[in-house]
């Protein structure tokens, strides 16, 4: 949207006001998808989830493409944000949940690699689409977004259900077949599998291929009591950290970069449009590079020390921004020639600061900490949090650089990512390396809850894999506190 918002202005004649409203509009209309994709998720699955989302943005992407005014282009854009609503959440949910610990930061990230590869693609198909007429450029850049839509819905059919999302729903051969596919080893599949019973209140003697889940299994009233109305301790200090770190991501001013990324650089004096696209794929270039660094390193140097730094590195670059627009802003209409090179060389800093932690990072870790039974509507919520944050960001940039000039609304972004530092220092503990059933631990869950009976039958003979796995459970249940260095620290009370 970014590039091709500079030819519809042009040609519908638009206002900056419309401007900022059908940029930034789709991460409200998003709000739809990520509330919904909760409960969707845990009724017809994660895999089908991603089908559908896909499905959505299609519609979206080819109504955008062949609208021929404003009106409907808002109305693709509405359709387009359901199904971005429903992707940004199911996407990491469905890849922690299959993937195995040792693994799982660098496969959760993949989502956000994808999401920077398409705006990589973007920025490049604004630049080759540019050469056509007006009035078909920009459609031409909305609407072949449909195509990747096509390549997901029907990869993710060659993909397996969530062991998880299995468990839940009492199809135990289900989901033990799919653990022997995507772990290591048969022991480690009998672990986990171990571990997602316990969490989902089945008794860990219980072989049945399929049971029926239990009331408490399958109410979904009672996970919004528990998450929102009367939580724990621990699930509020998990429910806070979510979102925060979704609110944190947004209010640094992210989008304002990418979306508005060619006025941002017509501020710092490039005027050219063929030179302000391809800037822009600069930009696209460099996140989508850092993403694909942060991948490798999730797993190797783990989510703390990534977050904390990629942040400092935010703060820094976006008061170097700040400074630079500031100085060409007050230059009388001269050029300044090493102010343009700070604030393009800090847009290109900034960009990739955030995605080698905070980008990635946001995404992974709230998929990872939320409890089995909270974790669909968690992560909903928290994308609903990082959309509607989104949204406000997207839709006011343009009044508030008007209102503070550009420079300062970079250094009022420089403040919130400062104030996100402390937060991440103080609320976020390290989760590398830990099964998703031990990250509650992190937060204080203990494991208190007992069995539900929800086997017509225990048989007493136990597989050789499960009796193994049973007892790698007890001989690590006390080490598994003291897995990362610092990890058990105490945490503030919420």
């Amino acid at each position: 949207m970014s590039g091709a918002v500079l030819f519809i202005q042009k040609d519908l004649k638009i206002s900056d006001t419309q401007v900022e409203v059908l940029t930034g509009i789709l991460n409200l209309y998003s709000l739809v998808g990520s509330f919904a994709a909760g409960r969707t998720s845990d009724w017809i699955g994660r895999r089908y989830t991603i089908v559908f989302a896909s499905a959505i943005f299609f519609a979206g992407a080819l109504l955008m493409g062949f609208a021929p005014n404003y009106a409907l282009l808002m109305l693709g854009r509405f359709v387009a944000g359901i199904g971005v609503g429903y992707a940004l959440m199911i996407a990491p949910v469905y890849t922690a949940e299959v993937s195995p610990a040792s693994s799982r930061g660098f496969l959760t990230s993949f989502p956000e690699v994808f999401i920077n590869t398409g705006i990589l693609i973007g920025y490049i198909s604004n630049y080759a689409f540019s050469h056509l007429p007006l009035n078909l450029g920009w459609r031409f850049m909305l609407g072949v977004g449909a195509i990747p839509s096509v390549f997901l819905a029907v990869g993710v059919l060659a993909m397996p259900e969530s062991p998880r999302w299995l468990v839940m729903k009492g199809r135990l051969a289900e989901a033990k077949s799919v653990l022997h596919r995507t772990s290591d080893t048969a022991e480690e599949a009998e672990l986990r599998l171990l571990d997602i019973k316990k969490a989902a209140g089945v008794p860990a003697g219980c072989t049945d291929d399929f049971f029926a889940p239990a009331k408490r299994q399958r109410g979904g009233e009672s996970v919004w009591k528990e998450l929102f109305l009367r939580p724990t301790p621990p699930v509020r200090r998990i429910l806070v950290t979510a979102l925060g770190i979704h609110f944190f991501q947004q209010a640094s001013g992210i989008d304002s970069v990418v979306l508005y990324s060619p006025r941002v650089f017509q501020k710092a004096g490039i005027t050219d449009k063929n030179k302000l696209l391809g800037t822009t794929v600069a930009v696209g270039f460099v996140k989508t590079l850092f993403i694909l660094v942060a991948t490798f390193l999730l797993d190797r140097v783990g989510r703390r020390p990534l977050l904390l730094s990629s942040t400092g590195g935010m703060v820094a670059s976006l008061a170097g921004l700040g400074i630079g627009l500031t100085v060409i802003g007050h230059s009388a209409g001269g050029t300044v020639p090493w102010a343009v090179g700070l604030s393009i060389a800090s847009i290109l800093a900034y960009v990739a600061f955030f995605s080698i932690g905070l980008g990635p990072i946001t995404w992974v870790y709230t998929s990872e900490i939320f409890p089995l039974r909270l974790r669909a509507l968690g992560c909903a919520v928290g994308v609903a949090l990082n959309r509607c944050t989104s949204g406000v960001i997207t839709m006011t940039f343009i009044s508030l650089y008007k209102a503070i000039t550009i420079g300062g609304s970079f250094f009022l972004y420089a403040g919130i990512a400062t104030a996100a530092w402390v937060f991440f220092f103080t609320y976020l503990p390290e989760t590398r390396g830990r099964m998703l059933e031990d990250t509650g631990k992190l937060f204080g869950i203990m494991d208190t809850d007992k069995d539900v009976d929800v086997c017509d039958e225990q048989p007493p003979h136990k597989s050789v894999g499960e009796e193994k796995a049973i007892q790698l459970t007890n001989n690590n249940s006390s080490s598994n506190t003291t897995t990362e260095t610092g990890t058990n620290r105490q945490l503030p009370k919420v």
